[in-house]
């Protein structure tokens, strides 16, 4: 998901720019056809320096097989069908934890509106409530819903729901509840609802909260920066909408048919841990094959160059996250373009279906529509076939994907891969790293997705924090980091990760060092600063009286003997890396010295045949956490009167000046 304006917005860049009745009778569930076995994967798996990667999730856990019909005047979605829960825990299981996030925005007591977290996705409220009334809750003749524990009144939530069970299900057991339920949707906010004849359906239906193999549910509320957590299991969903609705949603289409006024299609799809769907009847539809794999573009009339640039982006970032990540294993894909009044639901990612935007307005060589696409499609391995708890872990969702994002940009577009216009270059790594920055001290990354106080903390630090410790990583340790990724994404595809997983591939991938510096850096408030202290030239690296040899010799001020010279480096904070520093003299040549980051302070030692002018510590950028590029380099007297020193890179010039001027 990409966040509000504000925060990232299409990128954190947008923040240094400032840019700114029932339609249709209820089906019966046993009148459903039959669900069709998932897709399965073209090869049986695929290996990546002797990692197997699975090519299914073990067993399904949830199933669902469900009728959606839309009301496009009413906008609500009237739901039938039945859900079945395979018990393959360790224990039996007495109650069933139900989301209904769509309740988040029925009315003031929902934590989702009770808890604001200042300018972000969600942050213009609700206009027209949205809300889910589940009508049909049955399962071996039993009315379940009857005993659900549901909050109501005021300051209460209404988004998680715990059922009780009559009887239990058994160790192995199978359960089949038969469900109807009404959604109205509410005007388009945080990623779900309708505008105009525009419908976006996110969270749309009753979804069992993740069953753990200890048999309890892991379950929260919806909140503004909740996102998901669900188990793999097979969707069988037919979308009813009325006729001339363009239809996008998660799977490939097995039937379809207009007939009466209506169209409808079945979406089949296994390996997947939840379903959403889009409906309008302005959207163009554009259809391209990249590889194996089927991609739908649906967009607004008139912005077909902006279907023509996100289509670039999918055709080479597709091929590219599938050679670093593992093949990416569905038959289709579908990327969604909402209107500009919708843009809400924008930014965000689905098993199989993307929403992408940014304005269709901005020249070419703003590159914000591109890079909002690259991210979301980056959320097919990291949040889709990665299925982390995103509201206990975000940055394991959010904050890898955003690594991967600004990785797979960085090698596409070099340092322009945000702007490239007008002599004016900007890297979407750059504008991470310097936006990281302004919240560091303020929380650690690693925390749980409600417990931020502000969407600018979870923003900067859970998206544009994680991606430079790991692109500084990478800067430091090599390729060592590209292997790491590779590993993590093939070994824990269909699983659910925690960071101690990630954590442990790190170091036995690329070492204990590199895994203390990551846990530090992520799960303590670690932050870095080198600075150069002082330099100090000196032109007689040898003047005074030696003896050598049984001889004594005084060397006078002044003699040709060399020059010489020192600098103080300092290291500030609460983390250490290695660190080059480079020293260069009045004729242009340069030696570096490697310094291994421990201590408080280095010095050192400068002879040459010409005067030193100038001293860098971190000349490559490597340490992209640096908490101050501008105290990186220092010149002496002679290295002064020749000009200062270019001490990184434009892009990271850029994003420093650009951040700093808009930043609270």
């Amino acid at each position: 998901m990409r966040v509000a304006r504000g925060i990232v917005a299409f990128g954190f860049l947008s923040s240094a720019l400032g840019l700114a009745g029932l339609a249709g009778a209820q089906s019966d569930a046993t009148n459903l056809p039959p669900p069709a076995a998932p897709p399965a994967a073209s090869e049986p798996h695929e290996t990546y320096v002797g990692v197997e990667t699975p090519a299914h999730a073990d067993g399904p856990a949830v199933d669902y097989t469900l009728r959606a019909t839309l009301d496009a005047t009413a906008h609500t979605i009237t739901g039938t069908g039945t859900i079945t829960v395979h018990n393959s825990t360790n224990a039996d299981l007495r109650e069933l934890w139900v989301h209904l996030y769509m309740n988040a925005f029925k009315n003031v007591g929902s934590r989702f509106l009770r808890e604001p977290v200042g300018p972000f996705r969600g942050g213009g409220g609700v206009t027209a409530w949205g809300m889910i009334d589940v009508t049909r809750f049955r399962a071996r003749g039993e009315d379940l819903w009857q005993k659900a524990e549901i909050s109501s009144g005021r300051d209460s939530d209404e988004t998680d729901v715990r059922v009780p069970l009559p009887f239990p299900v058994q160790k192995g057991g199978v359960l089949t509840i038969e469900v109807e339920f009404l959604t109205t949707l509410p005007s388009v906010v945080e990623r779900t609802g309708f505008s105009g004849s525009y419908h976006f359906a996110g969270q749309w239906f009753p979804k069992i909260a993740k069953l753990e193999p200890n048999g309890t549910f892991t379950h929260f509320a919806f909140t503004h920066l909740t996102e998901f957590y669900a188990n793999y299991g097979n969707y069988d969903v037919t979308l009813d909408v009325p006729a001339g609705f363009v239809l996008g949603a998660t799977g490939p289409i097995v039937e379809q048919k207009d007939e009466g006024g209506r169209h409808t299609e079945r979406h089949v799809q296994g390996d997947i841990h939840d379903f959403a769907f889009t409906a309008w009847d302005q959207f163009e539809r554009a259809e391209r094959k990249i590889g194996d794999v089927s991609v739908a573009l649906l967009f607004p009339r008139g912005m077909q160059h902006t279907m023509e640039r996100e289509l670039a982006s999918i055709t080479w970032s597709l091929p590219a996250f599938s050679a670093k990540y593992g093949r990416y294993p569905y038959p289709v894909l579908t990327v969604v373009h909402p209107p500009d009044r919708a843009r809400e639901s924008g930014g965000m990612e689905y098993p199989t279906l993307i929403t992408t935007g940014g304005p269709h307005w901005l020249p070419d060589g703003f590159l914000l529509g591109e890079e909002v696409t690259v991210h979301e499609l980056g959320h097919q391995w990291f949040y889709g076939l990665i299925g982390s708890n995103e509201n206990r872990y975000p940055f394991l969702d959010e904050g890898l994907n955003s690594f991967a994002e600004q990785d797979a940009l960085a090698e596409h577009y070099g340092q322009a891969s945000v702007i490239d216009m007008l002599d004016l270059t900007l890297s979407d790594t750059a504008v991470q790293a310097v936006s990281s920055r302004f919240a560091v001290h303020d929380d650690p990354v690693n925390l749980p997705a409600d417990e931020f106080a502000t969407g600018f903390n979870y923003g900067r630090l859970v998206y544009g924090r994680t991606a430079a410790v790991m692109e500084t990583l990478k800067r430091t340790y090599g390729e060592s980091i590209t292997t790491t990724m590779g590993k993590y994404a093939r070994r824990q595809r269909f699983q659910h990760p925690t960071p101690e997983t990630f954590y442990q591939e790190l170091g036995d991938t690329a070492g204990d060092d590199a895994r203390a510096f990551a846990e530090r850096a992520l799960n303590e408030k670690g932050w870095l600063d080198y600075v150069v202290l002082s330099v100090a030239g000196d032109e007689d690296a040898e003047a005074g009286v030696y003896d050598k040899d049984g001889k004594r010799e005084t060397v006078p001020r002044g003699a040709p003997k060399g020059h010489g010279g020192t600098a103080l480096i300092g290291k500030r904070g609460t983390l250490s890396l290695p660190v080059d520093i480079e020293l260069t003299d009045t004729n242009g040549a340069k030696r570096r010295v490697r310094w291994d980051g421990k201590g408080p302070h280095f010095r050192v030692h400068y002879d040459g045949d010409a005067p030193l002018a100038y001293v860098v510590v971190d000349p490559d950028h490597a340490v992209l956490i640096d908490q101050n590029f501008l105290n990186n380099h220092m010149a002496t007297a002679k290295g002064s009167s020749q000009g200062a020193p270019r001490s990184f890179e434009r892009a990271f010039f850029w994003a420093q000046s650009l951040l700093l001027s808009v930043s609270p």
